[in-house]
């Protein structure tokens, strides 16, 4: 058939996908231990959380060298070694003696997931190619996307019959499995420009202000509110630091890690913007879902877990029809179309109460599975329309940024929301008014997302 992807094109598109998808389950994982961790490491919840956050944060700052490393260095030998590192460090934080040296492998650990992440993302651009863009992205981010909901089952199934160790070891698993697969299935990758220097004030500038922002929010969602002395001093830390990397770039004429020019290109202004609100969105809510199911269904951390499933299922039905949609009539109205579904499976949630049928709560949890895939992968594919090899890499981390910076303002901003709502009455009523506000941030986010939809390709009529 002639729409079929090439069989080399799949085999290395997968292993690409399967050695990208332990630190995906590992971020998502953890949370589960966090009560399992306090009782051994004889620590405070507020300790631990440092093994949360020290994850992401060093994952931030490490994505803009993962550019320089692409521009010098063979690809597909960075990113094998990047995940060797990755189930290295693995090891190193499941076999911690203290809390002192786990949160310390963590940070490791985030820093190689750093580099994985977007070269992941460069790697697979330029496997697939523009035509078989949307597909490839379609077939192999499957088990990514199911991340956030596999990951809290694999967890808790993890802590019930072994222990939190585990969790780490079995990124070893993955990795041994993974690795000689990308040996035989990857091309070779060429550097994509040697010629480009080490942009360092680049590189820790863009740390700095995604990190900034990042410990900023969530310590917003520390304190309950947005309005506090440490939320106001690292939000400004960032914004100075991305005023002076607006500067600098201007002064380089846009020689720099990230290019800001990338910003003159339609699709890519675009789909950043789109990403960032999908990211808050659809981010924010996989924490809560949980909790809602924990805390006022009642049900177990494998119980909660199992009751996203519904969800699961519809991003697995959706997602083969999403990217061959993406490669025949472009992003623009796979998008709009699935933020409407999208919005038809979150308001509902706004109105669940204590007595709302599981068997209703499911339906509506599947509307909103099936329209996932059709925001964040056309989002995403088209970031790259248009752009020359020499840009991917630089894409690729503003990419990145932009939805790790965009999937904590969604966190820290729902779980403000949705404390801020509870913090003066304990009653049954309230508890729920709380999570429906938190939903509803959800749905007022999906919403704006319709204005950067339009500008999206709309290959229906581009001969």
């Amino acid at each position: 058939m002639k729409d079929r992807i090439p069989k080399e094109t799949l085999k290395a598109a997968w292993a690409i996908a399967l050695a990208a998808i332990a630190p995906m389950l590992d971020s998502t994982m953890i949370n589960i231990a966090v009560g399992q961790l306090n009782q051994d490491f004889h620590t405070t919840l507020d300790i631990v959380q440092w093994a949360i956050t020290g994850y992401a944060l060093a994952l931030a700052i490490s994505v803009p060298i993962s550019g320089w490393l692409m521009n010098q260095y063979n690809g597909k030998k960075v990113f094998i070694a990047a995940v060797a590192c990755f189930g290295v460090t693995s090891v190193l934080a499941g076999i911690s003696w203290n809390i002192e040296s786990f949160i310390f492998f963590r940070l490791l650990q985030g820093a190689t997931a750093g580099i994985i992440t977007p070269l992941m993302s460069t790697l697979l651009v330029k496997t697939a190619g523009p035509k078989n863009l949307g597909k490839v992205m379609a077939i192999v981010s499957t088990p990514m996307i199911l991340g956030p909901i596999l990951g809290p089952v694999l967890g808790g199934f993890i802590i019930q019959f072994a222990s939190w160790h585990w969790i780490f070891y079995i990124n070893v698993l993955v990795v041994l499995i993974a690795i000689p697969l990308m040996h035989k299935t990857l091309p070779d990758f060429k550097p994509f420009n040697q010629a480009s220097k080490l942009d360092l004030m680049g590189i820790i500038l863009l740390s700095l202000l995604s990190g900034a922002f990042i410990y900023g929010v969530t310590k917003a969602a520390s304190y309950q509110t947005f309005f506090n002395p440490e939320t106001y001093f690292w939000m400004f830390i960032g914004l100075a630091a991305t005023l002076a990397y607006v500067w600098h770039n201007y002064r380089t004429n846009n020689r720099t890690v990230v290019p800001l020019i990338l910003f003159r290109y339609k699709q890519f202004a675009a789909s950043s913007v789109g990403l960032f609100l999908a990211n808050m969105a659809i981010m924010g809510p996989m924490f809560l879902l949980p909790l809602f199911f924990q805390n006022l269904r009642g049900m177990s951390a494998i119980q909660a877990a199992l009751a996203l499933a519904p969800q699961g299922v519809g991003m697995l039905i959706t997602r083969p029809f999403i990217g061959k949609m993406i490669d025949q009539i472009g992003a623009k109205y796979v998008v709009l179309i699935s933020l409407v579904l999208s919005i038809l499976g979150t308001l509902p949630l706004i109105f669940v109460t204590a007595n709302t049928s599981m068997v209703f709560i499911s339906i509506v949890l599947f509307i909103r599975g099936m329209s996932v895939g059709g925001i964040n992968l056309p989002l995403m594919s088209d970031a790259y329309t248009g752009l020359s090899d020499e840009q991917i890499p630089e894409a690729s981390i503003g990419v990145n940024i932009i939805e790790n910076v965009g999937s904590s303002f969604g966190t820290a901003i729902i779980a403000t929301v949705v404390a801020s709502v509870m913090q003066n009455t304990v009653t049954s009523a309230t508890h729920f008014s709380g999570y429906q506000a938190g939903f509803l941030v959800s749905a007022i986010t999906l919403a704006f997302i319709f204005l950067p939809g339009l500008f999206l390709t709309n290959k229906r009529y581009i001969k």
